[in-house]
């Protein structure tokens, strides 16, 4: 197997730590002889940044409005001369939050490095503007500046961080040991802690709504929960999560499950809990997570309720292969499904946010040609690409929490959720990116052969609920919207505040957000929220209300579990979720 490639942030690391050294001499220089001097020249500025542009994939030859680049070395000029002249730290860098405490005032070093971090980040981030080219590549190089912003800021660094130090000192050095100590830690696990991780177990504390699998595969293990009602609706309910970390998500503690919460609306529920891909699953496609994965459970859950058909939800990826299985049953002429929840939910791949700044044919050749025969791509590869995208919040301020200071993470339920990652099968990851993300196949009728059968979304006819994010950077708002476009039945459409996962694990007694509803569904998602009205709280009431109009009547809740030829394994939330990513 082909060694894995190196993250698409690695390539741009050296030239960017090089505009940063060169930035600090600068200011060594200035700090010598009394001012900064004459600024850089538009040819040097130029020719620091044509650094990076080579090392991105296809790098193509840069050129600049020249306009604005004469605006922008007069600006950065400027800048530096102020930055010198005033002689003091500019209260102007606490409105950044990684330099807000007032040691950063205190400290001139510290402060002037600040500074003159975020005038170099606001003058690389001029030019990626004044870059003359496709909006893809300009895209990518704002990216490259942006993880340099985030990576080079003096607070990561002992050297420049004030706070760092003052806690160093108080503790007479302790929390430098500790910080090693962290380190290590972190080293040995293979991830760099969010939380405080020994504060969870599953099944105890987080995934502990009562329950019990009563079936499983190579793919998954199905769970069925016990009511919480002495009725239930009669059509039963079934979970698809995401196979990308795993599905307790869904079912974090008590106060934010989202399992529970249907159980407390009186639905009788199942959850699909997908393996932690292993060396056994090497040569697992697409088409066996939608057949032997979503299928065999929608079947399974009938044949245990005894039920003509369900209601069921697919949550991000989960929702795409959901909607794959939904296509394939349409074609076979078998209807199990009564209605369709999809939250943050891609088919039509047309947009799909910052992760498109990684998806070109290269690219995914390169992955085809690794994974493609059959293989794992490893837990960490996706587990790091998201956290990188967020990287001030997910990557860098626990580097300088858990490292410079020696703190401990406080616990967060979805934070440990968070680092929970799993592998994927290589044949099934690298055909998913081809045909989703890069060509963008789903939404084309009769393009794609899964399970042996065309698929055409145009014949996945029956009522759907499709909810996104405002703030999601994984699949963005208009991502989300665009399946309204795409499926021809009953649509309702929700979109809910904060990003990816926060908006979604919204519960309502929490009173927190709001969200958008609009009976409207125009082409565009803007023209959609032109008209879409404003809601307090969380968007579970009106979820739930939705569904209850598709669960039919009451009925006495089931007192076992399982059925006679499907009978309870083990307890909830059984042995698949436990099992922790393999280092491969």
């Amino acid at each position: 197997m082909s060694q894995t490639p190196k993250n698409p942030w690695e390539s741009v690391a050296a030239p960017m730590q090089a505009m940063w050294t060169n930035a600090m001499q600068q200011y060594g220089k200035a700090m010598q002889t009394g001012g900064f001097g004459a600024p850089m020249p538009a040819t040097e500025m130029m020719g620091m940044f044509q650094q990076m542009v080579p090392t991105l994939p296809n790098g193509p030859q840069v050129t600049f409005d020249t306009t604005k680049l004469q605006q922008l070395q007069q600006t950065y000029a400027q800048e530096l001369s102020q930055l010198w002249l005033q002689g003091m730290v500019p209260p102007t860098i606490a409105t950044d939050r990684r330099f807000a405490s007032d040691e950063w005032q205190r400290q001139p070093m510290s402060g002037f490095a600040a500074a003159l971090h975020l005038i170099n980040t606001r003058m690389l981030m001029g030019m990626a503007e004044a870059m003359q080219t496709d909006a893809k590549t300009k895209a990518r190089v704002t990216f490259a500046v942006e993880q340099w912003a985030a990576a080079a800021a003096p607070s990561n660094f002992l050297a420049f961080n004030p706070d760092a130090q003052k806690k160093a000192i108080e503790t007479k050095g302790e929390s430098i040991a500790k910080g090693m100590q962290n380190m290590l830690h972190d080293l040995r696990q293979g991830h760099v802690s969010m939380t405080d991780e020994s504060k969870f177990e599953v099944g105890t504390n987080v995934a502990s709504t009562e329950g019990s699998v009563v079936f499983e595969n190579e793919l998954f293990q199905l769970i069925e929960y016990k009511p919480l009602t002495e009725q239930v609706h009669e059509r039963p309910f079934l979970f698809i999560p995401p196979c990308i970390n795993k599905f307790y998500i869904m079912d974090l503690q008590p106060a934010n499950s989202m399992v529970r919460y249907i159980l407390e609306q009186g639905h009788h529920a199942f959850m699909v809990s997908w393996r932690n891909a292993d060396a056994s699953m090497g040569q697992v496609t697409w088409d066996d997570y939608v057949e032997q994965g979503a299928i065999t459970a929608m079947k399974t859950v009938l044949e245990i309720t005894k039920k003509p058909d369900l209601n069921v939800l697919g949550f991000c990826v989960g929702g795409t292969i959901l909607s794959n299985a939904l296509a394939v049953l349409a074609g076979r002429g078998e209807k199990l499904a009564n209605s369709a929840t999809f939250l943050t939910t891609l088919m039509d791949f047309t947009d799909t946010g910052v992760l498109d700044l990684f998806i070109d044919e290269s690219f995914v050749r390169m992955r085809e040609m690794q994974f493609g025969q059959g293989g794992l791509l490893p837990a960490s590869d996706l587990s790091t690409t998201f956290s990188f995208l967020r990287p001030n919040d997910l990557v860098w301020n626990y580097v300088v929490g858990n490292y410079l200071k020696g703190e401990t993470p406080p616990p967060f339920d979805l934070l440990y959720w968070n680092c929970d990652s799993t592998n994927l099968p290589g044949p099934m990851y690298s055909w998913y990116l081809r045909n989703m993300y890069l060509e963008n196949n789903l939404i084309k009728p009769n393009k794609l052969e899964v399970c042996g059968q065309k698929l055409d979304l145009g014949k996945v006819d029956l009522p759907v609920y499709i909810y996104g994010s405002r703030e999601d950077h994984i699949v963005p708002i208009e991502g989300a919207y665009a399946s309204t476009q795409v499926l021809p039945g009953e649509k309702r459409f929700v979109m809910g505040a904060s990003g990816h996962i926060a908006g979604v694990i919204n519960p309502p007694a929490k009173k927190k957000r709001n969200y958008w509803t609009n009976d409207e569904l125009p082409a565009d998602v803007n023209d959609w929220l032109a008209g879409a009205q404003d809601n307090e709280g969380s968007w579970w009431p009106d979820w739930a209300g939705w569904l209850a109009q598709q669960g039919g009547p009451m009925v006495a809740a089931p007192k076992r579990y399982g059925s006679t030829k499907h009978k309870a394994i083990e307890p909830a939330p059984g042995r698949y979720v436990k099992a922790k990513a393999s280092v491969v």
